[in-house]
């Protein structure tokens, strides 16, 4: 564990609360741990599905263009085998795409239903003023009842580098869709000139799912930037934010998913500035993407990423492991 970072200072009501959420905790193996794996290497949607049951994961966040050639997307004769794996495993499939635009959506929620999945991801990458991302984001979602007719599914609104929080809530209670929720990112808000816990405090009554992974906060032209690194080895400090994460929700937990997301030398500049006019301009981008390594043999790096994924659990759990019984200790002292 970091021990840059304190443990949270807790009550003993919130030590009661923490244990059981602790042990009972659903982390998913997420695709974007593969990502040179799945982009530049052999990996398919199936192997993924084999990773996180022998780690013990309970389930998948999976993007519709993982595996290239092979993914859920391009590869449609493959989603009913993909299905069936998961149902034999007992994992959970959750579908992520990096759109709003209806045409993405529909195709998410046609992968979702063909597979089994329960919750679809996706976030806007509309440019122009914030203010027409906004309304053309709060368009796009309100054609998810329409996709999803019988409410069968979950649908997940990332915060993605270039909104800030109070806006993705804006366009949250404008669509006004119960199956809506918001994911919390551990360092995209970074991007938008927002600290994880600033955002965290404006986000937390939506978040029902959860990217973990580390990053570097970078200065940007003014703005910070992130360069994700291998989790305990950045800024975001893991034990406040899992601990704020796992109390969330007063009867039960608030959170159906901790996607364990590692990224390790993905780089994200900065979108927004603290000298923003009042309706700033957002450029233009693409998908987030890794490239690999300039003087590391790919197959050292593809092999260096799959480590990279295993050790991010081994963090996490020793995390949390620190975190039950820094509680379990607190409780003792009452």
């Amino acid at each position: 564990m970091n021990s840059r970072f304190a443990l949270p200072v807790l009550t003993a009501d919130q030590a009661r609360r923490l244990i059981p959420r602790i042990d009972a905790i659903p982390l998913y193996a997420h695709a974007y741990a593969w990502h040179l794996n799945f982009r530049l290497g052999t990996a398919t949607p199936l192997e993924l599905l084999g990773f996180a049951h022998s780690h013990h994961l309970r389930g998948v966040k999976i993007h519709v263009e993982d595996g290239e050639a092979h993914s859920l997307l391009h590869a449609p004769e493959s989603r009913a085998g993909f299905a069936a794996r998961a149902r034999d495993l007992g994992l959970e499939v959750h579908i992520e795409t990096s759109s709003t635009t209806l045409p993405d959506l529909r195709a998410a929620v046609e992968i979702a239903q063909d597979t089994g999945a329960t919750s679809v991801r996706c976030y806007p990458r509309h440019a122009g003023p914030v203010s027409h991302v906004i309304a053309q984001t709060i368009a796009d979602l309100k054609q998810l009842t329409n996709l999803d007719p019988d409410h069968r599914l979950h649908f997940l609104l990332e915060q993605h580098e270039d909104l800030k929080s109070h806006e993705l809530v804006q366009i949250l209670r404008a669509v006004a869709n119960p199956r809506l929720t918001l994911l919390f990112d551990f360092a995209n808000m970074i991007n938008a000139f927002e600290t994880p816990q600033a955002a965290l405090a404006v986000m937390a009554p939506y978040v029902t799912d959860v990217h973990i992974k580390d990053a570097h906060i970078l200065p940007d032209r003014g703005g910070m930037a992130h360069r994700a690194c291998c989790s305990g080895q950045g800024d975001i400090n893991f034990p406040d934010l899992l601990t704020q994460l796992l109390l969330l929700g007063d009867a039960a937990p608030q959170i159906r998913a901790f996607a364990l997301e590692e990224e390790n030398e993905m780089f994200a500049p900065a979108y927004r500035f603290p000298d923003d006019p009042p309706d700033p301009v957002i450029p233009a981008r693409a998908a987030s993407t890794t490239d690999p390594t300039a003087d590391e043999p790919l197959p050292q790096r593809l092999a260096r990423e799959r480590a990279e994924a295993v050790a991010q659990i081994a963090y996490v759990r020793a995390t949390l492991a620190a975190l039950r019984a820094h509680a379990q200790a607190r409780l003792d002292l009452k």
